[in-house]
């Protein structure tokens, strides 16, 4: 049985330390993939990255959150953003929206097709969406994802998992069967298993070379481990509150004893472009 694993670095473009970690994370590391996100600041030079390197996969990291705003004005999408047409800090305001119906798909679908095109505008191929924060767990905004991808012929959409104990992770797990089946039914590929949710920010050398060893315990066949990793230099990632050590990040990335692990534990790396592969492994 082929069991793949692939690793992607998220936020590319967030800022210009980012995408150099990300490029070091691929160069020197164990990066095959990275999400692309289209309203960061840095995507021009994200885009000058992904050019320099292009066996380094990209897909489209669609944002429904976060500190930087929208590509459409708030007039385009009034049910996405605040007074100041800026989007919500969080996923839980997403949530409550969703929850209180005050999120037009419209909406979504017109602020998510401007980001997608923007990526896809970069010139290479785009091999997966995902979502900030993973907004696309929540069925309005996954559906609006699953067509998206769909109609641009974009072959792979994440499928997020967590193992925390408590409500979050009772909420994530049925939130992600229901976005199973939706990709299922569309057609679209996914990884069999995931880490990165629970560890976000954290995924420090020994959190990673614990997540990769306890998923190959689990046995599937194929694995998403998706990292944050920055540089420990880069001032532009103060204004973000999200205490992540982006640096830890890239570090356990680069690691030799991170490679060891992935050898040892059978994974083949690859980008999401082969996840074929696995399939066609487990039908011999």
């Amino acid at each position: 049985m082929t069991r793949l694993l692939v690793v992607t670095a998220d936020d590319l473009g967030l800022t210009a330390g980012v995408n150099e970690a990300v490029r070091r994370g691929h160069v020197d590391g164990v990066v095959t993939a990275t999400s692309l996100l289209a309203v960061g600041t840095a995507f021009d030079d994200a885009a000058r990255v992904l050019r320099d390197h292009p066996t380094l996969e990209v897909g489209a990291h669609l944002a429904l959150v976060g500190e930087d705003p929208p590509l459409l004005s708030a007039r385009e999408v009034p049910t996405l953003v605040d007074r100041d047409g800026r989007f919500p800090l969080g996923y839980r305001t997403v949530v409550a929206r969703g929850l209180a119906g005050r999120i037009d798909p419209d909406d979504v679908r017109r602020e998510l097709t401007a980001q997608l095109e923007r990526v896809r505008g970069v010139g290479l191929p785009v091999t997966h969406v995902d979502t900030h924060q993973h907004t696309h767990l929540w069925p309005v905004v996954g559906r609006v994802v699953t067509e998206l991808a769909l109609a641009a012929g974009v072959p792979a959409v994440r499928l997020p998992r967590s193992r925390a104990v408590g409500v979050a992770g009772v909420g994530v797990g049925v939130l992600g069967r229901g976005l199973r089946r939706r990709l299922e039914r569309a057609g679209l590929a996914t990884t069999d298993d995931y880490a990165g949710l629970d560890e976000a920010g954290a995924m420090d050398e020994d959190r990673l070379v614990a997540t990769l060893r306890a998923a190959a315990a689990r046995g599937a066949r194929t694995l998403e481990v998706n990292a944050h990793p920055g540089v420990a230099d880069d001032p532009h990632t103060a204004r973000f509150a999200w205490g992540y050590r982006w640096a830890d990040e890239l570090a356990a990335l680069t690691s030799a004893r991170t490679r060891a692990t992935v050898e040892a534990c059978g994974y083949r790396l690859t980008g999401f472009a082969g996840l074929g592969a696995a399939d066609a492994g487990g039908r011999r």
